[in-house]
């Protein structure tokens, strides 16, 4: 049965109204952003941090869980930190060890001094004795000159003169020796003293060690994921959990040579994600690449150079961030919009419903 005049009227209106449409959507979809505007398809992200154990060691426990919000400067996880006690309570048991040999090296110096003082005494009496065997020794042998003594006596006084001489000599001696037993006694008061000191700072790296033994995080943020659990021995540097930092969050997207040239550092950009797109999120531009992320096999002639792609990130602001932090998530994906010329205008779109 053919088709009547109407008929085909009304299929030439639908197809009008169709093609009418499409040219619309396909309008829309290709630009309808003003002269000044780019933008560029990208995922949110976040600067992420791996907490891991300093030195080897088993886990004891972790306190966070995956998806969890921290604060900077909470505890996460626990080493096992049974032999380093251990090792703290060795180097405590030798800095007493070192502070008993301190008190006994110096008891030691006062006995040497002592010992000294008496040996003082001694010499000062032997001179004296010294001297008086020498007076007498002058005498006898001016009498014996005159045959008034006999040569005994004479002889008695010579060995008495030579014995206290003797006697001054030994005491000197006992001087000596007492002075080099002071010197002994001030070095052992010094090693024992190094000795000390280094089980103090034995003690002190151990306790650094233990400290660091307590799994902090360094910022606020969200743990992403645990990449071990309790009980676990890990080697040095062993990751125990992955956070994100919710204060240092962007989104990367890239845009062509001539609109990258056009970019500049602090420029303001705005993001809408397709999970909230009634929402429109305000950042700016923080980091443009200087080498191009996708380059064509040959670069020769003007139009394979507006084929290079470089890469943008925007960051949002700190403050805005922590007003939503529960609501903050990375890896979703959105579209960035960019102001190339300062002087141009938003479109109505871009500036409904700015997340303030």
């Amino acid at each position: 049965m053919g088709m009547s005049a109407r008929s085909w009227l009304l299929v030439g209106v639908l197809l009008m109204m169709a093609s009418g449409g499409y040219y619309f959507w396909q309008h829309a979809e290709d630009g309808a952003l003003p002269e000044g505007i780019a933008s560029g398809n990208g995922r949110i992200e976040a600067v992420e941090i791996d907490i891991s154990a300093k030195s080897p060691g088993r886990i004891k426990e972790i306190t966070a869980g995956e998806g969890d919000l921290i604060k900077a400067g909470d505890i996460l996880a626990r080493m096992d930190t049974a032999q380093l006690q251990a090792e703290r309570r060795q180097a405590e048991a030798q800095m007493q060890r070192a502070s008993i040999s301190i008190d006994t090296a110096h008891s030691l110096i006062t006995q040497r001094q002592a010992e000294k003082a008496a040996a003082a005494a001694v010499v000062s009496q032997r001179e004296a004795e010294l001297d008086v065997a020498q007076r007498r020794l002058r005498r006898s042998e001016q009498l014996a000159d005159n045959n008034t003594i006999s040569q005994q006596v004479l002889d008695n006084d010579r060995a008495a003169e030579r014995s206290a001489a003797a006697a001054l000599a030994a005491a000197g001696a006992q001087i000596a020796a007492a002075e080099a037993a002071i010197s002994v006694a001030r070095a052992q008061v010094v090693d024992a003293g190094a000795a000390a000191d280094a089980a103090r700072a034995a003690i002190e790296v151990i306790d650094t060690e233990i400290d660091d033994a307590t799994l902090r995080s360094p910022r606020d943020g969200r743990v992403q994921y645990r990449v071990a659990e309790p009980g676990e021995v890990l080697a040095s540097g062993g990751k125990v959990l992955n956070l994100v930092d919710l204060g240092d969050v962007y989104m990367t997207f890239f845009l062509p040579t001539a609109q990258a040239g056009r970019v500049a550092i602090g420029t303001e950009v705005r993001l809408v994600l397709d999970a909230a797109p009634q929402y429109v999120i305000p950042a700016k531009a923080t980091f443009v690449a200087d080498v191009a992320q996708f380059t064509p096999k040959t670069v020769e002639t003007e139009e394979e150079r507006q084929k290079l792609m470089f890469r943008v990130k925007a960051r949002i602001e700190p403050a805005l961030l922590r007003k939503y932090i529960q609501q903050v998530k990375t890896g979703l994906p959105g579209t960035a919009y960019i102001k190339l010329d300062p002087q141009a205008e938003w479109p109505a779109a871009l500036q409904g419903k700015l997340l303030q």
